[in-house]
C-alpha cells in the first residue's frame, strides 16, 4: 500500500468517469434499439393534411373589424400619444 492520496484519487476519478461512460454508452444503444422496435412494431400513420376553410370576413367592408371597434383603437392610440 504505497500508493499516495492523489493516486488513489485519480484512479478513483478513471473508475468513475469510465463507470459513467459505459452507462452512458449502453443508454445510447438501448434508447436507439427500443426505437427501432417501436417503429417496426407499431409505425406512424400518415395523415393526410385537410383542405383548409376559407375564412368569411365578419364585415361587408373587407374587414374582419368592426367600425366601432375601429374608432375605439383609434381613439385609444390617439389618447397614448397624446400623452407625454
Amino acid at each position: 500500500m504505497d500508493n499516495s492520496i492523489i493516486d488513489q484519487g485519480f484512479s478513483l476519478m478513471l473508475f468513475g468517469m469510465g463507470t459513467v461512460f459505459v452507462f452512458l454508452t449502453l443508454l445510447i444503444f438501448a434508447t436507439g434499439a427500443m426505437s427501432s422496435v417501436i417503429l417496426r412494431w407499431f409505425p406512424e400513420k400518415i395523415v393526410e393534411p385537410t383542405a383548409k376553410k376559407k375564412r368569411t370576413p365578419a364585415a361587408t367592408s373587407g374587414s374582419p373589424v368592426s367600425a366601432a371597434t375601429l374608432k375605439i383603437i383609434q381613439g385609444a392610440i390617439d389618447q397614448h400619444r397624446n400623452r407625454k
